[in-house]
């Protein structure tokens, strides 16, 4: 499975560059959910096809990180990979938030905060029905500081909804400053508990890791389940991995091709990352 998965999430983090020139695009939190992401739809979601009633619901709420949902689907085969190259074209809905014209996004998202609520009405609806469906949603880190999550999850505990996957990208940065340095968060597992769910913390970019987190979901039976997902902001680039600077890039082609480099390891990919373009 590791290696596998591991071949996916390289493929995705490429598309991810590629996506960061004509115009840039949010790769720092894009390459730290990739991980998450690829193993929620390769190893733990249930979508035979987007017209399944019975399907699982994927909900992308930190909507910046889409080039890692977009260039997902492009490796599922759900888009065509080609198609990648249209982000922020005019003539095609690939641009830097969800956008439900393309298969595969459930709703639209990019205003943080927006949509664990969409989430938790969805998981009501089929806990009324009494039906199998499972709804995941993915939020930022520093998405949190928005209150509506919050009101959000004394909904879900209140309703029992233990059909609810909450995944927190727990990369440590929200736009170009750390969290804990606007706003702190922590302790997360401890707020989670005081507004009734139940959450464990993994290591975002370990796929075994994540396979012996969500294999227990739910955590506790009646209750929304919290993953606290420990990630690295720009994963695969050593070059602009943690940096509050690299949130948005817009790169030359040049420099996406040095970044390529980069990401696969190959030799001679001296990059001096203080030269790269970021507006």
């Amino acid at each position: 499975m590791k290696g596998a998965l591991e071949k996916i999430a390289l493929r995705v983090r490429e598309h991810i560059v590629r996506m960061s020139g004509n115009g840039g695009c949010f790769i720092g939190a894009s390459l730290s959910a990739v991980d998450v992401i690829v193993y929620l739809y390769k190893e733990f979601l249930s979508i035979p096809s987007v017209s399944d009633s019975a399907r699982d619901y994927f909900f992308l709420s930190k909507g910046h990180d889409v080039p890692a949902l977009y260039g997902l689907f492009a490796e599922l085969g759900q888009i065509e990979r080609g198609r990648l190259a249209n982000h922020l074209s005019p003539h095609d809905s690939i641009y830097w938030h969800p956008n439900r014209n393309i298969p595969g996004v459930e709703f639209h998202s990019g205003s943080l905060g927006h949509l664990l609520p969409v989430a938790v009405g969805v998981a009501l609806d089929f806990k009324i029905g009494k039906m199998p469906n499972r709804v995941v949603v993915m939020t930022g880190d520093g998405e949190l500081n928005e209150g509506s999550n919050w009101e959000a999850l004394l909904v879900a505990a209140a309703y029992h909804l233990d059909n609810l996957i909450v995944i927190v990208d727990r990369n440590e940065f929200q736009a170009n400053l750390r969290t804990e340095d606007l706003i702190p968060l922590e302790p997360l597992e401890a707020k989670f508990a005081a507004f009734g769910g139940a959450a464990a913390t993994v290591d975002g970019h370990d796929f075994a890791a994540l396979e012996g987190s969500l294999g227990r979901i739910p955590f506790r039976s009646g209750s929304p389940s919290i993953v606290i997902a420990r990630t690295r902001r720009g994963k695969g680039l050593p070059s602009i991995e943690a940096r509050a600077d690299r949130w948005f890039c817009n790169f030359t082609e040049a420099e996406i091709q040095q970044l390529l480099k980069e990401l696969r390891g190959e030799a001679g990919a001296k990059l001096v990352s203080e030269t790269l373009t970021v507006r």
